[in-house]
């Protein structure tokens, strides 16, 4: 197959490429900036091109003689606004909504796209409002085309030796006596990127799968605390994890975002917090995806 992987230098993206060039699929793989996805040149079948994907006429000559595309774009932080600012809404609902129109013009009977479990127009984040808008601008864009069909996945937080989460505790874990945290008590389903990546490439495989969102959840629930406790362990910074109130945490994120570069934590992060992140029931046996705990993966690579 020829597959445009829209995202395909990010966390998930890299490990997802690497699978379909090892299944010797033919890979396109735009980026920003090429030195981001330098390293992904060396695999076979792989073709990494400088682009940008926001434009149309790109998007019209990536997609061409594709026959899928999957798309992983996501940011966790963004600027401010109502339902969500500009940041979120170009990202997470407006590149998915040119994707879908380019799929239908180019003839791409396929596109998968990874969204997030939680998302919902009507969330308590932004991050969660824009993925719902961005899962429904999909779905009104394939609606009445019957050549082609979307596929999308909502996981729970991703984890993997490169991951930005539970490396983040462990970092914190080897500089500070005790882990602080606002939504100690938020339950979790965390879920390892391999498993995310079978179950992508099962549904490729699978033309069954078209028109059908799925729910990616590893096979045991966390609450956040309990993550975060773990990770310290797994890295030997064993530290005792303080719950503080969702309003301090809020001042702390404030302040975070204040801060040069990507911030550890953002209030809109915090406001995800507010709901259980879990599955409603097991991983789809269609996707032939059996999950991989938590422990048996983390504390090799922490």
């Amino acid at each position: 197959m020829r597959i445009l992987v829209i995202g395909g230098t990010g966390f998930i993206g890299r490990h997802l490429v690497a699978r379909l060039s090892a299944d010797q699929h033919q890979i396109i793989v735009p980026t920003r900036l090429y030195g981001r996805g330098r390293d992904l040149q060396i695999l076979p079948t792989v073709t990494l091109l400088e682009c940008d994907v926001h434009d149309d006429a790109t998007l019209d000559s990536l997609t061409q003689g594709c026959d899928a595309v999957v798309n992983l774009v996501g940011i966790l932080h963004g600027n401010s606004g109502r339902p969500y600012g500009s940041d979120f809404a170009r990202a997470h609902v407006l590149l998915p909504q040119r994707i879908a129109q380019a799929c239908r013009r180019q003839g791409v009977p396929r596109m998968l796209h990874v969204s997030a479990l939680g998302a919902d127009a009507n969330g308590d984040s932004m991050y969660q409002r824009s993925k719902g808008d961005g899962e429904a601008a999909i779905k009104k864009e394939f609606a009445d085309w019957q050549q082609g069909g979307w596929t999308i996945f909502r996981p729970s937080v991703v984890f993997g030796a490169d991951d930005q989460f539970t490396n983040m505790f462990a970092r914190l874990a080897r500089w500070l006596p005790v882990l602080p945290l606002a939504g100690a008590g938020v339950r979790m389903q965390p879920v390892y990127v391999g498993d995310v990546v079978a179950a992508l490439v099962s549904a490729l495989g699978n033309a069954h799968t078209s028109g059908k969102t799925y729910e990616l959840g590893g096979p045991q629930v966390y609450t956040l605390g309990e993550i975060a406790r773990l990770c310290a362990a797994w890295s030997g910074h064993p530290r005792p994890v303080v719950s503080m109130p969702m309003g301090i945490g809020r001042m702390q994120a404030g302040l975070f975002e204040c801060l040069p570069g990507r911030p550890l934590m953002s209030r809109d992060n915090l406001d995800s917090l507010r709901r259980d992140n879990i599955c409603t029931g097991p991983i789809a046996p269609e996707l032939h995806v059996v999950p991989t705990g938590l422990e048996a993966v983390a504390p090799r690579y922490l």
